[in-house]
């Protein structure tokens, strides 16, 4: 049994489905906080545990439009009640939904693959890019996440794998401008494509080429980081030239969470050739899709017999026309960018307080906070970044970390999350960072 199994904080009824966990599913699947929460209800900000209590959530961006949401419930329950088959017959959803997703879209990115899953989405991506160009070599940040295929676990560097580092990858750092003046900021973002160059260069030299290279848009994994302006352009732009293709993988950073954008490429003046998606899709229905131009998806289809048995069924197709339509209807992006914009002038005032905070990072509804000591300013604090967790858990706000030493705060909550939400949210936050502060003192 793992050590959260034997946790003596553990009710009778918790601990009985943590052994049964433990029995079936085994001890290595990874649960959130010392003590877990077994949920048990949804409905749109808010979760709710066996117990009855009730839980702001301010992490899960897979619930989009808000958990258990009744117009996608309900589009998903008549399409079962009608037809649902695979995309070997015509059916106008699943057509329905493509022309509805590319129309998000600008310019020569007008075709799709509907595929399960991000990770799925990720590895067609890297299979189109190996077959147009005839090289194998991958250009990737060096602490990310794309997927858990073996294709996808050789260019991991964000979190521990078995598969050994593909000798086909390159990781590069990618630089953060955060607090830097803008010469400074202008000098690391030219170290910084110096390095790009050597990785190409390198990949070149071991004769793999370079067939991708394969980015989250706003380094969520990394620590939502703040690159400096014309890295993504220049990055995009070598790769390019070297005959690869850029792939932008918007699986965390899509679907307007961001607020200004639909889509984190479009923060930069670049014109990905292939771009990923995945998590938000259909509201916790599985749904991925890989987006590319016509004459990409002509090469790879005239080459391959492509299909899948469950990607683009009517039933995934209606669940993503209803989030679609939701964020439509409810102007979700807008309420984002507003929305974002408040809780980030909260969370400045409470950085003011506190020498545990660092940096304000995000933007729209993806954001968090950098937890540093505060004996050493600008050095992490991942202790204090797993206590602030925990102590929001118990205040019934759940947020998460992430980044290179686990020191940035995350939080995206769904995009339904209301004004007197987000300003729960940020109170909680405040009085656990005084609670924290106060305790190192």
């Amino acid at each position: 049994m793992t050590e959260i199994a034997q946790n003596s904080l553990l009710s009778e009824p918790t601990a009985a489905l943590m052994a049964r966990r433990v029995a079936t599913i085994g001890p290595h699947s990874p649960l959130f906080y010392n003590t877990p929460l077994e949920l048990v209800r949804g409905e749109g900000a808010w979760l709710t545990d066996a117990q009855g209590r009730t839980y702001l959530d301010g992490y899960n961006n897979v619930p989009h439009v808000g958990h258990a949401n009744p117009v996608v419930a309900d589009a998903v329950n008549r399409q079962l009640r009608t037809i649902n088959l695979h995309t070997r017959y015509l059916n106008h959803m699943v057509v329905d939904y493509a022309e509805a997703l590319l129309d998000t879209f600008n310019g020569e990115l007008d075709r799709l693959f509907l595929v399960n899953s991000g990770s799925e989405a990720n590895e067609l991506a890297l299979r189109i890019a190996r077959q147009h160009t005839g090289n194998r070599g991958i250009l990737v940040s060096d602490f990310s996440y794309h997927g858990n295929t073996s294709s996808l676990a050789e260019l991991t560097t964000g979190l521990e794998v078995h598969e050994e580092f593909g000798s086909h990858v390159r990781a590069v750092r990618i630089p953060d401008a955060t607090g830097m003046d803008a010469q400074s900021a202008m000098a690391l973002r030219d170290r910084a494509l110096a390095e790009v160059d050597a990785a190409i260069a390198s990949l070149q030299e071991a004769g793999h080429g370079i067939s991708a290279s394969l980015l989250d848009p706003i380094f969520s994994t990394e620590g939502l980081l703040n690159v400096p302006s014309g890295y993504i352009e220049g990055l995009a732009q070598r790769v390019q030239a070297a005959g690869g293709l850029f792939i932008a993988d918007e699986v965390q950073s899509g679907f307007g969470r961001l607020g200004n954008h639909m889509w984190g490429h479009q923060l930069y003046a670049i014109k990905p050739d292939l771009v990923t998606l995945g998590k938000p899709m259909g509201n916790g229905h599985p749904i991925g899709a890989v987006i590319t131009t016509e004459a990409l998806l002509d090469e790879f289809g005239g080459r391959n017999m492509y299909f899948n048995t469950f990607a683009g069924s009517p039933v995934s197709s209606a669940a993503g026309l209803a989030v679609l339509g939701e964020m439509r209807e409810r102007q979700l992006m807008t309420h984002a960018r507003a929305t974002g914009e408040f809780i980030a002038d909260a969370m400045r005032e409470i950085a003011k307080s506190s020498p545990l905070i660092g940096a304000v990072r995000g933007q729209g509804l993806f954001f968090g906070y950098d937890i540093v000591r505060p004996e050493a300013p600008g050095q992490p604090h991942p202790v204090a970044a797993k206590q602030l967790i925990e102590l929001m858990k118990d205040k019934g706000v759940l947020i998460s970390r992430i980044g290179r030493d686990d020191n940035v705060l995350k939080m995206r909550p769904p995009m339904v999350i209301e004004r007197e939400q987000a300003q729960l949210l940020v109170d909680r936050l405040a009085e656990s960072v005084a609670e924290i502060t106060s305790g190192l003192s």
